[in-house]
């Protein structure tokens, strides 16, 4: 393997084998031309962005780095149609120095299916080890464009942004009370087995042949090989961004509706995407009725897309609608953000079956079964409305677990089987605990208000490098965990500013400052933090823009 210049490539001789690779120099390479990328692509210089892409996917550090993200997720141990999978370093390796462009040839998907919460099923297609890595080798190129080109209100796939970010947007464009009160619920028919491969190899900014292959790979079910001729496979890794960019644009589609300022503004269009979800404000019932369903359709339908005509629908806020496992409605005048009523089935549905399953498993396994499902559920309504909600739940969780003790011990009388299974924990009776263990009360995690990340906000650009590690510090201080890395953090420097030697106090403030850039991939982790004064934290950024050193110019 020939070594090329150090700013694109890092395949020097001491690389012999998988773990001799440095992986702090291939996440700064790749960071670094995807940097490179996403400034090309913010310039308008699509021949640079493609010139660069190529650098990228050819590099040594990109295809090591999209080897090891297909061995160490969650589907490692998932074949595709080749029965095949990496899991030794040697195989890695010499996966990694097979991926090539030249002579590639992508195999069918094994589909699979997996239920929905509705009873029908999702068909998914499985790529083999050699084809995710390919994808995710063209994903680390296409990634920044996505990003750069993206939807400002589009959340879903995207790195640095949220569910929680989504629900914060529609709070934006519907809490006040000049906002509008017609809402647009958009819901597309099969959305990712159904958008236009034409259209998808004109837009997308990355290798045609390669794209065209993977979207006319096909499929294999029961021994039998089905073309595909529309739509993106539902389990490739870059399937989602693929659809992301689709559906980009809309946002400006609908601004296009308007000559005027004063006529967008009175007319209160406003946009929330994530994925293939999304709500769209109005003033009027006529004004989303008349002029903004037809003009979506009309954009779908360049895609190959076509919304659902039974679950597209026109709602007044005050009837509320279900958005991404939340309610939103009005009541008194107030804007109310709840968990709905469908995922709060979804969710005891899920402890009750769990309980059914551990029906003879030991207190402690039961334990340690529902607290993380307890707990995810808890963080991702936190931020919302859900203290009555989750009061109502740990009710209902409690008599699940107490028929689930009833039906172990029926010859027992409830005094005993109070006894055996529910303590007084810090003044509260009747939790579900053991000697060492306690399971969590969803009425524990308090209201933790979310801060929405800026719309234009790009983990690729290095200018909101600052603005990523300020939102990382404020979430940090939200949590318990966070308090204490940053507690440590301020015992290491001894309480000082590295910059000006001076105290960091809670008067004076402080700021996060990554010593290698989150967008060079730096990660979060306190041996690459550093804690600093406001202003200090501004100035060090400030040299840093105006003394460039090994920064590269689009």
């Amino acid at each position: 393997m020939d070594a090329v210049p150090q700013d694109c490539d890092v395949a020097f001789t001491t690389w012999n084998s998988w773990h001799s690779t440095d992986w702090a120099k291939v996440n700064h390479v790749v960071a670094r031309l995807q940097i490179r990328i996403a400034k090309a692509v913010k310039a308008g210089a699509w021949r640079k962005v493609r010139t660069l892409q190529r650098l990228l996917t050819n590099s040594t550090s990109a295809k090591v780095l999209a080897v090891r993200r297909v061995t160490e997720n969650r589907g490692r141990k998932t074949p595709g149609v080749d029965n095949e999978t990496w899991d030794t370093p040697e195989a890695k390796w010499t996966a990694a120095a097979c991926l090539s462009n030249t002579g590639y040839r992508p195999r069918p998907l094994r589909r699979i299916y997996i239920p929905k919460a509705n009873g029908e099923k999702r068909p998914l297609g499985i790529p083999t080890m050699r084809d995710r890595a390919m994808q995710a080798l063209h994903l680390l190129a296409l990634d920044p464009v996505s990003e750069t080109t993206g939807d400002t209100h589009s959340y879903g796939f995207r790195r640095e942004r949220s569910t929680a970010d989504a629900i914060e947007q529609v709070r934006n464009a519907l809490g006040r009370k000049a906002s509008p009160k017609w809402v647009l619920e958009g819901d597309i028919k099969g959305c990712f087995d159904n958008i236009s491969h034409d259209w998808l190899v004109a837009n997308v900014c990355m290798d045609k042949r390669i794209l065209r292959k993977w979207l006319k790979a096909g499929y294999i079910e029961s021994g039998a090989l089905f073309p595909t001729s529309a739509g993106t496979p539902q389990g490739g890794i870059i399937s989602p961004v693929l659809a992301n960019m689709a559906l980009d644009g809309l946002q400006n589609e609908l601004q296009s509706l308007f000559t005027t300022v004063r006529g967008a503004r009175d007319a209160k269009v406003n946009l929330v995407r994530y994925a293939d979800d999304f709500v769209i404000t109005g003033s009027s019932e006529e004004l989303l009725v008349k002029r903004v369903k037809p003009l979506v359709a009309a954009f779908l339908a360049t895609r190959g897309l076509a919304l659902s005509e039974t679950k597209t629908k026109i709602t007044h806020v005050s009837e509320g609608l279900d958005f991404l496992g939340w309610n939103v409605r009005y009541h008194d005048r107030i804007l109310l953000t709840q968990p709905s009523k469908k995922n709060v089935k979804a969710f005891l549905d899920k402890i009750r079956g769990t309980l059914r399953e551990l029906r003879t498993a030991r207190q402690r396994d039961v334990i340690e079964k529902l607290t993380p499902v307890i707990r995810g559920w808890a963080g991702y309504h936190r931020s919302q409305m859900a203290s009555r909600t989750f009061a109502r739940c740990d009710h209902q969780i409690w008599e699940a677990l107490w028929r689930w003790a009833c039906r172990r011990h029926p010859n027992k009388g409830k005094r005993w089987i109070k006894a055996r299974y529910f303590r007084c924990v810090q003044g509260r009776d009747w939790r579900f605990a053991t000697e060492d263990l306690t399971l969590p009360l969803l009425r524990e995690y308090q209201k933790r208000p979310h801060v929405k990340i800026k719309g234009e906000a790009n983990p690729y650009d290095p200018t909101y490098d600052e603005y990523f590690s300020r939102r990382l510090a404020r979430q940090m201080d939200g949590t318990l965990e966070g308090r204490r890395k940053l507690r440590w953090l301020w015992w290491w420097q001894e309480g000082l500013c590295p910059n000006c030697l001076q105290k960091i106090t809670r008067e004076t403030g402080w700021h996060l400052h990554h010593v290698i850039k989150r967008s060079e991939r730096g990660t979060d982790r306190i041996s690459n933090l550093i804690l600093m004064h406001p202003n200090c934290h501004a100035q060090l950024h400030s040299l840093e823009k105006k003394d460039p050193a090994g920064a590269s110019a689009v």
